[in-house]
């Protein structure tokens, strides 16, 4: 399968020719353009999410839905992935989309709305196997990177980061849900499809290795081994004081130098990503300690994740004068705490897509309450929509993945179709989502091709076709 390096954006649809929505739904005579991957040049076909697709615009009256659907939830496979047999296993490489580099984070994400269909599809088993394997060698490689290229001996564009780069590695800022997300994906698979061929001795060394890392980065004995400069005049691209950050007071939370934004902490306890890391610790256990039988191992993780748990609970609930007892985005273990959220994933917002808290837990309503109203100081509302942003991009700027996960987490039917059609409404007419858009014009919007959003939000359509159809 080969990689392709492409934009996609609104002024391709003046160029491309036009497929009638009659092909996809009889509802409707409106014509929409042919922005999908042409079908000879996309990265890997999947049967099972093309039946997906079909199913989907066979009983979805509205045309603009079936066109987003058909577009989105294929994106990953169509532009981003790249699979193929290593040493007899499967390996695939994802990159996010206009950035030709693979993201632990991103690559779990963007992979894992196919998981439910990999029992109707042995090829996109393989391929997610294939990411699980990649990720372990990258994890191996550097647990404190973010992001690698294909190529082992590539240096790229920050190579010059005061910070120990490797070859291979794009990026190395810290950030604790860069090695969640790759359990989430081991463990979901491994449930899901009873393979247990990703998880060989390499694997368990890589989970040794992620605890190691975040017993590191509780900072009990002082700041730990990594440190991260950049020349930038982006104060959120870099660390202060050194490569350091500012100092935290060990409370037996985990420090994470870089927000899943890939923008820098100001307090480096980031709370959203703690709560990741309570859940993929305990899945980490349970497999360590099921497929191979490391009672000692299993029990450490498991520890951390209790660890880890408490002190949320003692030290990261916040009064707010108007929300009531909410949860804090990050604090320093010295009564210092930041109040926001941030559209990007783990985010206060989406703490129960993660499973890291029940929808119905009172802190985390209240919490919910106030980052979703302006009260935060990263929610915009415009005359094009309403949502979270980020200081990633900037003031005024809605990400769609925060309004993706407002449905995903949320049990409302009218929120849930209050945010479809939002996200609807917000492709600037590229029948794609976007990184983010201006809250007043949803034809100016950040990063064309950003495959995150567009498969998530495919996830969030494929949901809620499949459990409550009459909100579409």
């Amino acid at each position: 399968m080969k990689r392709r390096t492409f934009i996609q954006n609104a002024t391709m649809a003046s160029s491309l020719a036009f497929i009638n929505p009659m092909e996809l739904t009889a509802s409707s005579s409106i014509e929409f353009p042919t922005v999908r991957t042409p079908e000879g040049e996309r990265n890997f076909k999947s049967k099972a999410i093309e039946n997906a697709i079909k199913t989907f615009s066979k009983n979805v009256e509205d045309p603009k839905l079936v066109w987003l659907f058909n577009n989105c939830f294929p994106n990953t496979l169509d532009t981003t992935v790249t699979y193929e047999e290593t040493q007899g296993r499967p390996d695939t490489y994802v990159i996010t989309g206009d950035i030709d580099a693979m993201w632990l984070r991103d690559s779990s994400a963007q992979v894992w709305p196919y998981m439910e269909f990999t029992d109707q599809d042995e090829d996109l088993r393989h391929l997610i196997a294939g990411v699980i394997n990649r990720q372990t060698k990258y994890i191996l490689k550097d647990p404190y990177a973010n992001a690698f290229y294909d190529d082992p001996s590539k240096q790229g564009e920050w190579s010059s980061d005061l910070t120990k780069m490797l070859p291979g590695v794009h990026e190395r800022k810290f950030e604790i849900d860069s090695l969640c997300y790759p359990i989430r994906l081991a463990y979901n698979y491994w449930k899901n499809t009873g393979d247990t061929s990703p998880f060989d001795h390499q694997w368990k060394k890589a989970i040794a290795l992620i605890l190691q890392t975040f017993k590191e980065q509780q900072q009990k004995n002082g700041p730990g081994p990594y440190s991260f400069m950049r020349q930038t005049p982006h104060a959120t691209d870099t660390r202060a004081l050194r490569g350091y950050g500012y100092p935290v007071k060990p409370v037996g939370l985990i420090c994470s130098a870089f927000r899943p934004s890939d923008d820098a902490t100001v307090f480096s306890f980031l709370i959203p990503s703690n709560f990741f890391a309570v859940v993929s610790l305990k899945q980490a256990a349970e497999m360590v300690g099921e497929l191979h039988d490391d009672k000692a191992l299993s029990k450490e993780l498991l520890d951390l994740s209790n660890e880890v748990k408490k002190a949320i609970e003692k030290h990261a609930v916040v009064e707010h004068p108007t929300h009531g007892a909410i949860y804090a985005f990050e604090i320093d273990g010295y009564g210092n705490h930041l109040l926001m959220d941030d559209a990007n994933v783990p985010s206060l917002l989406s703490l129960p897509y993660l499973g890291a808290i029940s929808a119905e837990d009172p802190i985390y309503k209240n919490t919910r309450n106030f980052v979703w109203s302006l009260d935060n100081p990263f929610y915009f509302e415009g005359k094009a929509g309403k949502g979270i942003g980020g200081p990633h991009v900037g003031m005024d700027m809605i990400w769609p993945m925060s309004l993706s996960i407002k449905a995903l987490s949320s049990t409302d039917s009218k929120e849930i179709k209050d945010c479809i059609t939002s996200l609807k409404n917000t492709d600037g007419g590229t029948g794609f989502m976007h990184e983010s858009f201006h809250k007043d014009d949803p034809t100016n919007f950040s990063r064309s091709w950003f495959a995150w959003a567009n498969t998530l939000f495919g996830e969030l359509l494929w949901k809620t076709y499949n459990q409550n159809p009459e909100l579409l």
